[in-house]
């Protein structure tokens, strides 16, 4: 099985924290020079000196700000001008919890730029160069609430639907060149992403946090909450050459959570 990066150049969105750094971290490991892109410099150079280095890779940072996209096309076009990008892992912090019902206008535009907007602008960036190097690995870590929406995130599983969907158009319309294009669905992972859910929930419903973390267990088949690394692993998979058949797909890591097929 050909699980070699070497010699192939990955840039992934919030790596510095959480599974998008755990994702940078494998795809380093497998011999990918990885470009983090984040908005917090420090983090960014923090997460830089983790990063495993040998023969000739080269690894760096780009900050960016998700919540502007003119900074983002920018950042990513300059970047491109320079450098061939392989593998694209599209990563983005979820929005706030809450019904969908109550969310205002603001919620829903913020999330879809930070989300849907920036993640084609990012594509748009770097598919000349995937087209030209007939390989192109695009991953998107999403959520399970593709297939069943999550209760209390109205909004995180609005814009994660369209995510999915844009996602499997663009694998239909890359797939000629070489390039594929999947999702990547966490479940429950221990993120301050989770934290800050359970930490919600528990104050919504007067239970302390450890009542619900212990409820969301029960849920789980594997009876346990997964780790970053675990998601991280079917992301570096799918970005090597062994999953070169495998596209337009919605790939879970949840411990069995996820009702459906």
């Amino acid at each position: 099985m050909n699980l070699n990066l070497t010699g192939k150049h990955a840039v992934v969105c919030g790596s510095t924290q959480g599974i998008g750094k755990a994702s940078a971290l494998e795809l380093a490991a497998l011999g990918a020079s990885v470009t983090l892109m984040a908005r917090n410099e420090e983090k960014l150079k923090q997460t830089l000196k983790e990063l495993p280095v040998s023969g000739s890779q080269k690894h760096g940072y780009l900050v960016a700000d998700f919540s502007d996209t003119e900074n983002v096309k920018q950042v990513i076009a300059r970047h491109v001008q320079s450098n061939k990008v392989h593998v694209l892992v599209n990563n983005t912090g979820g929005p706030p919890g809450g019904l969908a019902i109550d969310a205002k206008e603001e919620e829903f535009i913020r999330a879809f730029t930070a989300h849907l907007i920036c993640n084609q602008l990012l594509v748009q960036a770097v598919a000349p160069g995937m087209k030209a190097e007939k390989y192109g690995r695009i991953i998107n870590i999403i959520s399970t609430s593709v297939k069943i929406p999550l209760k209390g995130l109205g909004v995180s599983n609005t814009i994660r639907g369209a995510v999915a969907n844009w996602a499997k158009t663009l694998s239909v319309e890359l797939a000629p060149f070489g390039i594929t294009v999947n999702n990547v669905l966490p479940g429950a992972t221990l993120t301050s992403r989770l934290e800050a859910i359970v930490q919600l929930k528990a104050e919504k419903t007067g239970k302390s946090f450890e009542e619900v973390m212990n409820e969301m267990v029960k849920e789980i088949p594997a009876s346990r909450i997964g780790d970053a690394h675990e998601v991280a692993a079917a992301v570096a998979f799918l970005a090597t050459p062994a999953a070169a058949y495998i596209n337009g797909i919605n790939v879970p890591v949840d411990g069995g959570r996820t009702g459906s097929l």
